[in-house]
């Protein structure tokens, strides 16, 4: 299906990153107040640059040489860029149908020179010619994970997350939503699809359980391309090849047997003829950069970062860089805390950036980084992160110099430390032990699998130690955790699987694991009809638990006694809790006092009462936590670094 495309390991990352952020209203990520008010100040935008969710060199007017990317930041795929990359001028088009901060994860150029691509439950076309969005039109939820073109010129796009599909005549202006054709019960990714010169539609799904599906276009005939007993836990795979057939594996697997596809019949082939090969075909996945113009020069570089874009001659090997711009509300930000040199750090996606900020002196500092940054914590002299995917675990030394990250190599920092898929992918809580040594991470497994693990790492030893969902609580994961005295530790789990899995526990529990032993010693659905246990917080002064389930359910936990002393619904009177994958929702005074950030505010907990008291209303919706520095609590709110001081008269 792919050809011509530059898929890097990260094209295929983040297919679930706007559905997380579309869980945050769009009026919540409006960080635009810039003066203190009540104690709240804006310290501005973490990084102040976008991403791309897809990139085609192309030529506008005859001799025109274009650059289209679609842009995206903290607010979704905003709109449609247009490099002259002759000029570096530049012109942006916003995204002419209402996104609700979705983004494209698939587009095609098709051979008559249009971009096409279907997002937001929207199918839209571009025409580089006119430089004008030709066709919109809104379409059963929600996006593409692939396009394709077949021999007619019909566009096809495969949709996300009710395997959906959608057809384009760019001849006639047809327009045919065929609906969702295929029900499972978990959300299905089709990343690949293929028509074979006959005019049949087959597209590939996962990752619960992978298949391939044949699609009739003359009758709307939907027919089972692979038996029933052939599909797997994983992604099948389809293409179309130059001969006419189409080309599929139940499983993507080198070694796999292989299928050939002809009008609905399916005939195995067992490993692929090497005279097969692909048609060429411009589309891909939401890392489509295809760099090739059609006067032979091609993208050497293109930074949004620096905004330059360098343009090269394969042939003289001479190159050219120009300058261009574009407008953005900045990256995401993720996981944040205080590290050991008094900065504010954290990391956002997308892009995958890291940032510092100074409180004393107001300075940025700024470096690309691995992956997505989950999950931070500090511990010692030292700055800790848990991350997406993989579920890896990063250390990084603030007072050495910024290296970058290399797996493998020792001399990184931060520095690669080791990686728990396919039983942690998505980290959502990073423990650093108060004993100075132990870290602990927790997070939902890899695509398609559910039930995740933990992580142990052994700073002296530097080893690690991984528990699968069965020998903690089988399809839970954990989402949260605290220390506890006497080696032990709270969880607090998600019944969520990971991504494109099958839910199938129903209730959320909390659990006591013994350190030494690694054994689960008690565990409870403690709070009936609770989905996940958002966050914990272990007060050492009352060695009781506060704790914030499905986002609204306020709890006070006695874990010596196995005793829930107080529940409260805070829906109707503080809202819910900030939400993230590492949300950090409970920050700590100096002098022990306990703050929650709420989406709508900051609230305190009384230790004597258990009771919950709205301190500050914000003027900007709070989506992340959380830290407390110099008698301000920082958190984020989208894009941007904000902080409140509780002595705000």
């Amino acid at each position: 299906m792919v050809s011509r495309s530059l898929l890097t390991p990260l094209a295929v990352l983040g297919m679930i990153e706007a559905a997380w952020l579309g869980m945050i209203p769009r009026t919540w990520l409006a960080t635009t107040v810039k003066a203190a008010t009540s104690g709240f100040v804006d310290h501005g935008v973490a990084v102040p640059f976008s991403t791309h969710r897809g990139v085609v060199a192309t030529e506008g007017k005859p001799g025109e040489a274009l650059v289209l990317i679609w842009l995206y930041d903290q607010r979704g795929c905003y709109g449609l860029l247009i490099v002259e990359a002759e000029s570096g001028r530049s012109e942006e088009l916003p995204t002419p149908f209402p996104w609700g901060g979705d983004a494209p994860y698939a587009s095609l150029l098709s051979s008559r020179g249009k971009l096409y691509t279907h997002f937001g439950s929207h199918f839209v076309e571009f025409d580089p010619q006119t430089r004008a969005f030709t066709f919109v039109h809104k379409t059963a939820p929600q996006m593409a994970m692939s396009l394709t073109e077949d021999d007619r010129g019909i566009i096809w796009s495969a949709t996300y997350p009710q395997c959906g599909l959608a057809s384009y005549d760019p001849a006639t202006g047809t327009f045919r939503d065929h609906g969702h054709l295929h029900r499972e019960n978990w959300a299905q990714y089709p990343r690949f699809i293929a028509c074979d010169i006959a005019g049949w539609v087959y597209f590939a799904i996962g990752y619960t359980k992978s298949h391939i599906l044949g699609f009739n276009p003359a009758d709307g005939q939907l027919v089972p391309m692979i038996p029933e007993e052939e599909r797997q836990q994983g992604m099948a795979q389809v293409f179309r090849a130059t001969d006419g057939f189409v080309y599929g594996q139940p499983l993507e697997d080198k070694n796999a047997d292989w299928y050939r596809f002809f009008k609905g019949t399916a005939e195995k082939i067992g490993q692929l003829p090497s005279n097969v090969r692909p048609k060429e075909i411009v589309a891909g996945s939401q890392g489509l950069f295809h760099p090739e113009l059609p006067n032979g020069r091609r993208i050497k570089n293109l930074d949004l970062a620096t905004r330059q874009l360098t343009i090269e001659d394969p042939r003289t090997q001479e190159s050219k860089t120009v300058q261009f711009d574009y407008s953005s509300e900045g990256g995401h930000i993720m996981g944040m805390a205080l590290a050991p040199n008094g900065t504010v750090c954290g990391g956002t996606a997308f892009p995958f950036w890291f940032f510092s900020y100074d409180p004393k002196t107001s300075r940025w500092e700024r470096h690309p980084c691995y992956r997505q940054w989950n999950s931070v914590a500090r511990q010692g002299d030292r700055f800790f992160v848990g991350g997406y995917p993989q579920g890896f675990l990063l250390e990084w030394d603030p007072q050495a110099p910024w290296r970058e990250t290399i797996e493998g190599n020792e001399d990184s920092n931060p520095r690669f430390l080791v990686d728990a898929q396919p039983d942690i992918y998505r980290p959502h809580e990073l423990l650093a032990h108060p004993d100075g040594n132990l870290l602990v991470l927790g997070g939902t497994p890899a695509y398609g699998h559910t039930g995740g693990g933990l992580l142990f790492w052994d700073r002296k030893k530097q080893s690690g130690t991984i528990l699968r969902h069965t020998e903690i609580l089988e399809y839970h994961s954990t989402m949260s955790l605290v220390a506890l005295p006497e080696g032990k530790l709270l969880g607090g789990t998600t019944v969520a699987a990971g991504t494109g899995g099958e839910q199938k526990a129903s209730q959320a529990e909390l659990y006591l694991l013994d350190l030494q032993t690694k054994k689960v010693e008690w565990h409870a659905p403690v709070l009936s009809q609770a989905s996940e246990y958002t966050d914990l917080y272990f007060d050492r002064e009352t060695n009781l638990v506060y704790g914030i389930a499905n986002r609204t359910r306020f709890f006070v936990f006695n874990p010596a006694r196995k005793e829930l002393l107080r529940q409260e619904d805070i829906s109707r009177t503080l809202g819910p809790c900030v939400y993230h994958q590492g949300p950090r929702v409970f920050v700590t005074g100096p002098d022990g006092k306990v703050f929650m950030l709420l989406a709508q505010g900051i609230a305190s907990i009384d230790r004597q009462s258990f009771k919950v008291s709205f301190l500050a209303r914000s003027p900007v919706t709070i989506t992340a936590g959380g830290d407390f520095y110099e008698g301000r609590i920082y958190f984020a709110s989208g894009s941007h670094l904000w902080s409140w001081s509780p002595n705000t008269p």
